[in-house]
């Protein structure tokens, strides 16, 4: 996009370039949203930026009325580099806050100079100043949004000390944790959270819904109208499981979600949140993904606004896709519900989704099927338990996982966009109806899109 898009988009403060650029104002030193309400600054006195990180490494603050922290993440700024991808999700999840840029690269296979260097390239900024605005901004976000106390806040954001939080915050944002509190009374220490999560219109949610409703597993899972939830696991740093729930409010006149969110360990706050914008898929580029695909002309009117509906997990993920080959979605569903009755860990109200080592040492006779099937998932949680890190193409030398079974996966929980399940058997009756020959390629890099609106035929 150029100068004049940004300026038209500004200006009519359009909803669906939320996040997508940011507005920084030359006179005041600050930096908005395209929505930001406050009254346009002249175009002479303006520059634009992709991301908010450019911004604030240009010296300028955010806005404390329209609240960049809050805006929907932005897909301009993402590479094709893998190593530059796997990055940016430990990252996101708060690698750096448990490790150092160095152990960080270990883990990547790559040295802490090249990963600089990819930092570089695709964002202007180095590795390490990317986390940090990272944590600050959900630091940002949580102190105008809840009555948690600082240190709270700084844990939850990733922060090893309260001293380093409030440098950080004071030197990065020009701001104090405390010049945000001013209409916000503290409350005592708590584990329970509500926070605002937005999106880019539009938003399919009746679509989403309808797709998870389908596949609900209870006790995990519960939705209605306007609102989904369910309890999870996060995976700590000191080998004790981290677990609560969450439910999603939908608020279609406010383009968001109130989101509130029990969890056992502050510390993890962040990345479960982040989990959550992906599982729903909030940050999205909907806009773009919705013109490349009406442009391969289908016979039918496509959804506007249809979303990647995520899994927890990528072993929730494999768990499903194997239960799911080659029987209709019911059969599938009553096989998962039927492996958390039995293998389902409890916590208070709580029913939690089976751990890898949750289904060793068992022969899994609860399920009805094949016993060869049985097989591929004991063997499936093994390796899971042994090499939780790898990539999921090295489940191929699995027994009794194919290709579907891995781009299910990839596309549910992963929440990767590119994925096209030409060989589904839904997929495959979908376009027998509609009597159309697609080729995929042509919707890269969106195909899991296309998927989900072939899907959306049936």
């Amino acid at each position: 996009m150029d100068n004049k898009i940004f300026q038209q988009a500004r200006l009519s403060r359009d909803a669906r370039f939320d996040g997508q650029f940011f507005t920084a104002v030359k006179t005041t030193g600050i930096f908005c949203r395209s929505i930001c309400p406050a009254p346009a600054p002249k175009e002479s006195n303006v520059e634009y930026f992709t991301t908010s990180i450019s911004a604030a490494d240009h010296g300028y603050r955010p806005c404390l009325r329209c609240r960049p922290d809050a805006a929907p993440d932005s897909f301009a700024w993402k590479g094709k580099n893998t190593s530059f991808e796997r990055a940016l999700t430990l990252i996101n999840e708060g690698a750096l806050s448990s490790q150092s840029i160095s152990q960080l690269s270990d883990r990547l296979g790559i040295s802490s100079r090249y990963l600089n260097t990819l930092f570089q390239e695709n964002l202007g900024t180095s590795a390490k100043n990317y986390g940090q605005h990272q944590q600050l901004m959900f630091a940002k976000s949580l102190l105008q949004q809840t009555s948690m106390s600082i240190t709270q806040i700084a844990f939850a954001a990733g922060f090893n000390s309260i001293r380093r939080f409030n440098d950080c915050f004071q030197t990065k944002l020009k701001l104090t944790p405390s010049s945000l509190r001013k209409n916000i009374t503290v409350t005592s220490e708590t584990k329970a959270f509500t926070l605002f999560l937005s999106y880019r219109p539009p938003y399919a949610w009746s679509q989403l819904r309808d797709f998870l409703q389908h596949r609900a597993i209870a006790p995990i899972e519960w939705l209605d109208t306007d609102s989904y939830g369910r309890s999870f696991t996060w995976p700590s740093n000191t080998g004790n499981e981290v677990h609560g729930k969450f439910s999603a409010i939908h608020k279609k006149d406010k383009n968001g979600f109130v989101v509130n969110i029990s969890i056992s360990d502050i510390n993890y706050l962040m990345p479960v949140v982040r989990n959550i914008r992906r599982i729903l898929d909030l940050d999205a580029p909907i806009n773009n993904i919705d013109a490349q695909l009406t442009s391969l002309r289908f016979n039918s009117q496509l959804c506007s606004g249809l979303r990647l509906p995520g899994t927890w997990n990528l072993f929730e993920a494999g768990i499903r896709a194997i239960l799911g080959q080659q029987i209709s979605v019911a059969g599938a569903l009553k096989l998962v519900a039927t492996l958390v009755q039995h293998y389902g860990k409890t916590d208070g109200d709580l029913t939690l989704f089976p751990q890898p080592q949750d289904l060793l040492n068992s022969d899994l006779t609860e399920l009805k099927m094949p016993a060869s099937r049985r097989t591929t998932l004991l063997t499936f949680a093994q390796f899971m338990v042994e090499k939780p890190q790898a990539p999921v193409d090295e489940w191929l030398q699995l027994k009794g996982i194919g290709p579907w079974t891995i781009d299910y996966a990839k596309m549910r929980g992963l929440s990767d966009p590119n994925i096209w399940l030409g060989g589904d058997l839904g997929i495959k009756k979908a376009l027998a109806e509609q009597g159309m020959i697609l080729n995929p390629n042509d919707a890269s890099p969106w195909q899991s899109y296309l998927t989900f609106q072939v899907w959306n035929f049936l």
